[in-house]
């Protein structure tokens, strides 16, 4: 009787399972020419555009692998995915993909072939693009050299592998965009909207995720990526180093402003695209960012904050400094006087309410780009976590002026573990 039951159970669930797959699984859209017309050099240009402001790039692209040819690991609390190829490869790629196969993953995350496919990949932002704003995507991923390759299979926990429980996440957190056309130039906060929040998909980062893996309400509250705090970005003009418009500007479009400091971590490789479209596409998504400032809670001091330190560790955070430090960060420094570089006092990294970017920072530094002047090498092999601690303490509350970090050694120590390879 046990072992009937067992098997009724069983073929019960397994029937489930194939009305579920059936019931989510899309029909395979027509596959495109095998010779598509060439787009003219203006589409392209403004293809290219796009592409830059949504990033594609930049999680389509391994550290050791051509651009869009995917296998970038993007790890998530539900395991590791693995970024698709999305260059006109016919086999691994999209070669075989048409427009209308492409708006459908955009609108509504699902492949050419009928499959769900991972909110990893933000379709639901890219579902408010427009339909020209797709149309131009495509036309210059296609242009793009075709790349064969095949990234890695996921890596999920059970049952988060079965694409087709993804159908309820959609009902639950997708609403299908409608293709109305977008504010296309200018400095608008409307523009800059639509660049946030549909394009550049930055809540994506800044908003954290809820326990289904939707993204935290209200958005852009503040969130963690890959090892990194992702600060809330509705407390900007109002924090202990208020951010200006013409500051965020300079941010977003080449990576440094000079009241705060570099982008590292996750965003660095955001502004090194943004770097390569119009200033005005900046100016507009600081416009917006700037407009939707909120005052934090009163009485908020953030989190792992202690009141004091001890003397003896400030005199050794000093010592770490001018040994480690100073030759690039101390007020005579030549790249301070010349560069025009920030104090460490206002880094937006050591005025957060976590020691997180700060670590990360110190121990992996910021590494050489050929375009760009902002470089750090890592510490991780010459500091130990305990020294990173007094340093931290030295900069926070002697140098800043701000109440030390708790546990800065551990959160060190977890940090550096997570980085080896």
């Amino acid at each position: 009787m046990k072992t009937k039951l067992i098997v009724t159970g069983l073929l019960g669930a397994g029937a489930i399972l194939a009305l579920l797959y059936g019931w989510s699984r899309e029909p395979a859209m027509p596959a495109a020419a095998a010779q598509m017309p060439a787009a003219s050099a203006q589409v392209l240009e403004e293809g290219r555009r796009i592409v830059a402001l949504g990033d594609c790039m930049v999680c389509h692209t391994s550290t050791t692998g051509r651009a869009y040819a995917g296998g970038l690991p993007l790890k998530t609390p539900f395991g590791t995915i693995y970024s698709t190829n999305i260059t006109p490869d016919a086999e691994t790629g999209i070669g075989r993909w048409t427009q209308a196969a492409f708006t459908r993953a955009l609108r509504r995350g699902i492949a050419s072939d009928g499959h769900l496919l991972y909110p990893a990949f933000p379709y639901t932002h890219y579902t408010r693009m427009s339909d020209r704003d797709i149309g131009l995507a495509y036309a210059y991923l296609m242009s793009r050299p075709a790349v064969h390759y095949t990234p890695p299979q996921n890596d999920l926990v059970f049952p988060l592998n079965f694409r087709p429980l993804l159908a309820f996440w959609n009902v639950l957190f997708l609403t299908p965009g409608t293709g109305s056309e977008a504010p296309r130039d200018g400095t608008t906060i409307k523009r800059g909207s639509y660049l946030v929040d549909t394009l550049g998909h930055c809540a994506s980062c800044h908003s954290g995720l809820n326990p289904l893996g939707g993204e935290r309400k209200p958005a852009f509250g503040g969130g963690e990526i890959d090892g990194w705090h992702a600060p809330a970005l509705t407390r900007l003009a109002r924090g202990r180093n208020p951010w200006s418009e013409q500051q965020l500007a300079d941010y977003l479009h080449s990576g440094l402003a000079l009241g705060h400091g570099a982008a590292k971590g996750p965003m660095r490789p955001v502004a090194e695209r943004l770097a390569e479209v119009p200033r005005a596409d900046a100016v507009a998504m600081a416009r917006y960012l700037i407009s939707i400032q909120e005052t934090p809670p009163t009485g908020s001091t953030g989190t792992s904050i202690a009141a004091a330190s001890a003397a003896s560790t400030i005199a050794q955070g000093r010592i770490i400094f001018a040994a480690a430090c100073a030759n690039c960060h101390a007020p005579p420094a030549a790249m301070m006087r010349i560069g025009g570089r920030p104090a460490l006092a206002r880094s937006s990294a050591l005025l957060s309410d976590t020691p997180v970017n700060f670590v990360q920072t110190v121990l992996a530094g910021i590494p050489w780009n050929s375009g760009s002047a902002v470089y750090m090498p890592p510490f991780a092999p010459a500091l130990t976590d305990e020294q990173i601690a007094s340093l931290a303490v030295y900069l926070r509350q002697d140098l800043g002026g701000q109440a030390a970090w708790q546990d800065v050694a551990r959160q060190s120590a977890a940090i550096r573990k997570e980085l080896r390879p």
